[in-house]
């Protein structure tokens, strides 16, 4: 039986265009007869993200750095859990191929930033695969794309972002907390070194944003490129 593929889009930072390219990537994939479905995670949709909710909007404390990482990491895993039993397993599966709108690797990025110390970070980061991937049996990814948007562009694009989860009428406790954003980023570059993820830098060389087509046929190359080994 053919393996399942699971296509993660990433980055450090939020309004970053990760959703917008994983359903440029998505239709173009479906345009070509693939096998494919796209999921957003959290999964908002869904009763199992009412504890991110509850996290995001501050309930937990408004300080994100302040929030126990293992605890925050367990809710948005058992989102995952959930989600991927519920609506993906059988799909994967049986050979399908899944694109991931975040992931585990938001975990590694968001909730490792919180650790000072390499050690501390590595320590957490194998603790994190270990329940998610060991524990939980998660599938690990195939593919890993990652944004690399500058956070002071981020932080500008996310002034006149909607807000990405109902019920909380303002922004999240990441997206107010600016030395947050800068220091997850940061963090998001070790990561994604650390795991060897695929990082598009979305710059042109003049320091402008690439256009989102631009940023689409650099996701798009990747993707097939793995698609073709299979």
């Amino acid at each position: 039986m053919k393996k399942g593929v699971l296509i993660v889009l990433e980055s450090g930072t939020d309004a970053s265009g990760k959703a917008t390219q994983a359903e440029l990537l998505y239709k173009r994939l479906i345009h070509e007869k693939e096998e494919v479905i796209k999921v957003e995670f959290p999964n908002y949709k869904s009763a199992s993200s009412s504890l991110i909710k509850m996290y995001l909007r501050g309930d937990f404390g408004e300080d994100a750095e302040s929030i126990n990482p293992y605890a925050a990491s367990a809710f948005f895993a058992v989102d995952r859990y959930a989600t991927y039993n519920l609506e993906l397993k059988s799909f994967y599966e049986k050979g399908g191929m899944i694109i991931a709108d975040r992931y585990t690797t938001s975990n590694m990025i968001y909730q490792s930033s919180k650790f000072e110390t390499k050690d501390e970070k590595d320590y957490f980061l194998d603790w994190l695969w270990d329940l998610e991937f060991n524990k939980f049996t998660l599938p690990v990814p195939s593919l890993v794309i990652f944004l690399d948007i500058p956070p002071e562009i981020s932080i500008e694009l996310l002034k006149n972002r909607e807000k990405k989860v109902e019920g909380i009428g303002k922004k999240d406790i990441h997206e107010q907390n600016i030395d947050y954003i800068y220091k997850t980023y940061q963090n998001a570059m070790y990561v994604a070194s650390k795991y060897s993820w695929h990082i598009i830098n979305c710059l042109r060389n003049d320091g402008e944003l690439k256009t989102i087509e631009e940023i689409h046929e650099e996701v798009y190359k990747i993707c097939k490129n793995m698609i073709n080994r299979r």
